[in-house]
């Protein structure tokens, strides 16, 4: 329940077209904030304009890499908390085309920071990073004190912009705080690569899911929603106390698990008797990644909402209600 931290407040969101996004925006209207958006692509399929939400908002069209666009966003809304979502976040995209994803994370990133910089209105901004940013460790799970050590473009790149909003929260003191979550899944996402989506698609259409790698990849896996609250906790969190800025959180529900064993859950909760197909062309990809939540649990009191059954199941009935109209 709304707590009326939200009621009425000028909140600036990046990527609110994407996944987390779209969600974001979901709750900050309900909870009566003020939403400004900024929107490079129109994606007319996306959550945002399906559900009507993208006329709640104001929406600033422009890219992140446009500093004085994003400047004259902010002066001219007077946002006060920032959610820094933007990103090209899908890694075959990355290994393809380096230059573009960097572009997109790292100048994108910094783009905003030294923007929000430059105001006094600024509050909170919360700089989405990713898991990823850890990059291979010989010892898991992943804590926050570990070394950021991106070795590929997409995980470099967010290393690089985990680093750069960790200085300027030192060396400026912007009250900016960096989440680092796991794989997150939710309706919504229209990444079909993805494993989630494009295995309850594949299903609907009774067709065998398809497993990029050889199926023994361990992710971590986090609700949309869960991910959702927990930005807004730490931004709610970060407004309150200058001793949050430059840190870092991981958000997780702990459950590492195998991209064979997510698939195969999710084809039980559908009740079908496909069988996935392992592809095993994935490449410039970690083996094993796992999160602690440790932290956000002792400083945020966060914990995840849902289990990964619930989340699933939540996941699989927005897909079916969303392909059975678009198709």
């Amino acid at each position: 329940m709304s707590n009326g931290y939200w009621r009425d407040r000028p909140v600036f969101v990046t990527g609110a077209t994407g996944l987390v996004g779209g969600w974001l925006v979901k709750r900050l209207l309900a909870d009566g904030a003020d939403v400004v958006c900024l929107v490079r692509d129109w994606v007319p399929r996306c959550e945002m304009v399906r559900s009507r939400d993208i006329e709640r908002v104001k929406v600033v069209r422009g890219d992140v890499r446009d500093r004085a666009c994003l400047e004259r966003a902010l002066a001219e809304y007077e946002s006060d908390t920032v959610f820094h979502l933007a990103a090209q976040t899908i890694v075959g995209v990355a290994n393809r085309n380096p230059v573009a994803t960097f572009e997109d994370n790292i100048q994108g990133t910094w783009n905003l920071l030294e923007a929000c910089r430059r105001l006094t209105t600024v509050k909170a901004v919360v700089a989405a990073s990713s898991d990823k940013a850890y990059g291979d460790q010989t010892v898991l799970p992943y804590v926050e004190t570990m070394p950021l050590q991106g070795q590929h473009p997409y995980d470099v790149s967010k290393s690089c912009a985990d680093l750069i909003a960790h200085a300027y929260a030192v060396s400026y003191g912007l009250p900016v705080a960096i989440t680092r979550c796991g794989n997150i899944y939710g309706g919504g996402d229209l990444n079909w690569d993805r494993i989630v989506p494009g295995s309850i698609r594949a299903a609907l259409r009774g067709e065998r899911p398809a497993i990029r790698s050889d199926g023994g990849y361990v992710r971590d896996y986090l609700y949309v929603e869960d991910a959702v609250a927990a930005y807004m906790l730490l931004a709610e969190k970060l407004a309150g106390s200058e001793d949050l800025r430059g840190q870092a959180f991981n958000f997780s529900s702990e459950t590492g698990m195998s991209g064979i064993d997510l698939v195969t859950r999710l084809l039980a909760a559908m009740g079908s008797s496909l069988l996935p197909e392992i592809q095993n062309v994935a490449s410039n990809e970690i083996r094993h990644q796992s999160l602690s939540a440790a932290k956000a649990r002792d400083l945020l009191h966060w914990e995840p909402l849902f289990t990964l059954e619930e989340g699933l199941a939540r996941t699989i009935a927005w897909y079916t209600a969303y392909l059975s109209t678009e198709e």
